[in-house]
């Protein structure tokens, strides 16, 4: 099966659901290695690896989403709560800033007391305030959703709304594993699959930016695994390769109600790497230091291309992530693995309709 695969690979070829469970059962690290490097290749140069730095600003922790993985939500109401204002977005922005940073990603969680209009003035007033100083990823899919249905408004006229009001990008974040059996188990008050994608579709109809991410490590199966990576890149296809990348990082349990032990980094590497194989759609694969720290850069041999430097996330944090500011010594990390690391501008919007 191997030489099946490997040979599907060097002629640009697809493999199927069944190759890449044959992969994840019987390939060596080495085999998944060489097999991501080929498929990288057609996308990065082998020896260079780009990042960014970023900080992911939390704009409210009040969510009555429930899901079991998250150690950060308050429910309204309960004490702890919060809503940042614009002059407090700011100065997380300009934080940002001073560390040399060019993209800031807002999320937080699914807040009642957040319409869509709010939105719109929260971006109106960054995009006024910063012009293309730097960019703005602002929501996640998830997020996006809960806000449109809330305010009442469909996704299509939601994204147009955000997008006038100086908004590109809304992240593919919320996802975790998009099967639905996995969602009913862990956060059925969210959003089923089916939805998830017509949100995203409409975003990018709207002429918004956006990707795919990932999240593994709690109990989902491999089926529900692969469940993910083929809707992701059936759905890829039929938005012409409009997602512009695909980030995967790992669950954190520490102090959620789900619990149970952090995933390997041997076992994310070789996710990173099933990814890249079967995702011959999406040119960017994306290591995630936020959760594995240096050890993320070792995915750059098994078919990352890309990363962030994060100067802070709450909600991973909360749950268990560390971070370090020491940029050089993670640079370094990819030096080690043969990479020179690149720094870059974002990413332009792709697949823009509207």
């Amino acid at each position: 099966m191997l030489e099946l695969i490997r040979a599907k690979v060097e002629r640009g070829e697809r493999i199927l659901v069944d190759e890449a469970v044959w992969l994840h059962e019987h390939a060596d690290d080495a085999a998944l290695r060489g097999l991501s490097a080929k498929v990288r290749a057609r996308f990065s140069p082998p020896d260079q690896a780009t990042y960014l730095i970023m900080a992911i600003v939390n704009t409210t922790n009040v969510c009555v989403a429930k899901c079991d993985y998250c150690a950060f939500y308050v429910l309204p109401k309960q004490p702890g709560g919060y809503l940042l204002t614009v002059d407090e977005l700011k100065a997380r922005v300009d934080k940002l800033l001073g560390f040399g940073g060019t993209v800031v990603g807002f999320n937080g969680g699914f807040n009642p007391d957040v319409r869509l209009e709010e939105f719109e003035v929260i971006f109106r007033e960054l995009r006024q305030s910063y012009g293309d100083r730097l960019e703005f990823y602002g929501l996640t899919i998830a997020e996006f959703m809960y806000a449109c249905k809330v305010s009442k408004v469909p996704y299509l006229e939601g994204a147009r709304r955000l997008k006038a009001a100086g908004l590109r990008w809304i992240t593919g974040g919320g996802a975790e594993v998009l099967a639905d059996a996995f969602r009913k188990r862990h956060s059925p008050l969210k959003y089923r699959v089916d939805d998830f994608y017509d949100a995203q579709r409409a975003v990018i109809e709207a002429g918004v930016g956006s990707t795919a991410t990932m999240v593994i490590g709690f109990d989902e199966t491999l089926d529900e695994r692969m469940e993910h990576l083929s809707r992701l890149r059936t759905f890829q296809d039929s938005v012409g390769g409009a997602l512009t990348s695909f980030l995967c990082w790992t669950y954190k349990p520490y102090h959620t109600s789900l619990g149970g032990k952090e995933l390997d980094t041997q076992a994310y590497l070789r996710w990173l790497a099933i990814s890249r194989i079967f995702l011959d759609n999406i040119a960017h694969i994306r290591t995630s230091v936020l959760t594995k720290n240096a050890d993320a850069l070792i995915g750059l041999a098994y078919g990352a291309d890309d990363f962030d430097l994060p100067t802070e996330d709450e909600v991973t944090e909360k749950a268990g992530a560390t971070i370090s500011l020491d940029f050089e010594r993670l640079l370094d990390a990819a030096r080690v693995q043969g990479f020179t690391p690149i720094h870059r501008e974002p990413w332009p919007v792709r697949g823009a309709t509207a």
